[in-house]
């Protein structure tokens, strides 16, 4: 059988391997591991969302020059203590792939820019079969600053790559490599099956275009796909405001998202258009992302749409909500983000104006079952472009947009294991990210009443 070469970096892991690296090796006490140079955090954050540049390759190159005269031994155990930070860092999708891959047969190969000294324990750890990375020269139990073989990177991983086949008696038609990146097009055009994983946006294009396989394995299955390409996951890219612009976002405390884990995102209700709100929200998230909503939602106009990208799971008021519920604690449980809307639907009459928000409590269990982060949400705005008793979003205020905030708060402690007083407290969070004018009660016009019933359909009719 062939080989499987696969990338480290935002493929194998989610994000890039250097950080985790870094801090063992200043544990360590290695001379100027520690050193560190302007903006380097957000130097870190943009490689993670989007992938290699030549910049950040030169940077790679020269980090052999910094580890002249460490010592080999003392590096090797800063290498074994990074295991595993790194282990925390594989993608949710990376073990079921790679263990796919091995029932058919197939050897499992890293192929990484990063040091093989730094990758080798953390790849034993996890079952590679091998390891292909950038060397560094050793002397005397040091290593002197120079490369081994040159630097894997680009067409320096094609050629490890081929001399590795050569070695092994292996066919490039045979085999398979998987990256993020556009800079390893040479080996993904080498081999006889290219598997594009979280590309960045270069790579995504070119996939696209020859038409490769394509996937995310941020996720752990779950999330539906047409051939290979999870909806959202292609739909996020260009998810922007600007495409609705009748209504002007804000859209604040995106960073108070957790990265990784499990996370339960609950938001108030108040309109159709809250599921264009939420995702925007959610095509800023990092994690892959599901949402709960009632099943009438996925028959809406645009809503639906989006419902069913994100890998929406409808909820049967009429009948047993059971399923919908167990495959929301599936996928929280493998580390994926859950928007939840715990009013149930949009409130109507009075209620719709009471600033006292009452919950159901399947958010509140879906947290306390799984020991999710929970996120409150406050929604505020869609109302007024696309109030309830409208059967499609007011489109005709593009000179005079309407306001539209999502508000993301802290995470939560609700406190209790009874899911009712957990709830009451998730509401009250919720409330708490609301405007004042949503906290004080008051008297609705009629015509204000009326904007909260559905379309065409009798008011005591919930839809």
């Amino acid at each position: 059988m062939g080989a499987v070469f696969v990338d480290l970096d935002r493929t194998l892991l989610r994000e890039g391997s250097g950080r985790v690296l870094s801090q063992a090796l200043t544990a360590a006490g290695l001379r100027g591991a520690d050193r560190r140079f302007p903006g380097d955090q957000l130097w870190w954050e943009f490689y993670n969302r989007f992938g290699e540049t030549v910049a950040s390759m030169a940077l790679a190159r020269a980090a052999a020059l910094a580890s002249k005269g460490w010592e080999v031994d003392l590096v090797a155990e800063a290498a074994t203590a990074a295991v595993p930070g790194l282990l925390e860092l594989v993608a949710p999708g990376a073990p079921a792939a790679l263990s796919a891959w091995r029932e058919e047969g197939h050897r499992i190969v890293v192929v990484t820019t990063t040091p093989e000294h730094l990758v080798a324990p953390f790849a034993a750890a996890l079952g590679i079969d091998d390891v292909i990375a950038t060397r560094y020269e050793r002397r005397d139990g040091c290593f002197t600053g120079a490369l081994d073989g040159g630097f894997a990177w680009g067409t320096g991983k094609l050629d490890r790559i081929r001399a590795f086949c050569d070695r092994e008696g292996l066919d490039l038609a045979e085999c398979t490599a998987v990256s993020d990146s556009v800079f390893d097009l040479p080996m993904l055009r080498a081999v006889g099956r290219p598997v594009v994983v979280n590309p960045d946006p270069r790579l995504h294009l070119a996939a696209l275009l020859l038409r490769w396989r394509i996937e995310r394995w941020s996720i752990a299955g779950g999330v539906p796909s047409v051939a290979g390409i999870e909806p959202f996951g292609a739909l996020s890219p260009l998810l922007r405001p600007q495409l609705f612009p009748y209504a002007r976002f804000e859209i604040t405390g995106i960073d108070q998202i957790p990265t990784h884990g499990p996370v339960v995102v609950a938001a108030n209700h108040r309109s159709y258009f809250d599921v264009v709100a939420l995702a925007l929200l959610a095509a800023r998230i990092s994690q892959p992302v599901r949402a709960l909503a009632k099943r009438e939602l996925f028959s809406v106009p645009l809503a639906g749409p989006l419902l069913r990208a994100i890998g929406g799971l409808p909820v049967d008021r009429g009948h047993s909500g059971a399923p919908a519920f167990a495959e929301a604690i599936a996928s929280l449980n493998r580390g994926e983000v859950v928007i939840v809307l715990p009013q149930g639907t949009i409130p109507r009459g009075q209620q719709f104006f009471d600033p006292t928000l009452i919950g159901h409590t399947g958010a509140a269990r879906l947290a306390i079952e799984t020991g999710a982060t929970v996120i409150p949400v406050g929604v505020w705005g869609t109302e007024h472009v696309w109030p309830r008793s409208s059967r499609l979003p007011d489109v005709t205020t593009l000179l005079h947009p309407r306001r539209v905030s999502v508000t993301v708060g802290e995470p939560i402690d609700l406190g209790s294991d009874d899911p009712r007083t957990a709830t009451e407290t998730l509401m009250a969070a919720i409330t708490a990210l609301l405007p004042a004018e949503a906290q004080v009660r008051r008297e609705p016009t009629p015509d204000e009443l009326a904007r909260t019933f559905p379309a065409g359909g009798p008011r005591g009719h919930d839809a």
